[in-house]
């Protein structure tokens, strides 16, 4: 029963990350169409990697308004 908990726990987490991840490069201005494309289906297609690597290499919030006042 616990390991069935932490199942789904896990997922529902997983979960929860992958839309946020997916909502954070639909609002990214410093992304064209192409590349938020590419992003959500890498995400897609291979969801556990794609979005350690979106989160490892996505820059931070900083960095995208310091971007933006250029």
């Amino acid at each position: 029963m616990f390991v069935r908990i932490m199942i789904i726990a896990a997922v529902i987490l997983f979960f929860v990350l992958w839309v946020r991840a997916a909502v954070d490069v639909y609002r990214r201005g410093d992304l064209n169409g192409g590349q938020k494309a590419a992003w959500i289906l890498l995400m897609l297609i291979i969801p556990f990697i794609g979005l350690l690597i979106y989160v490892m290499i996505r820059p931070s919030d900083a960095q995208v308004a310091k971007q933006a006042r250029r």
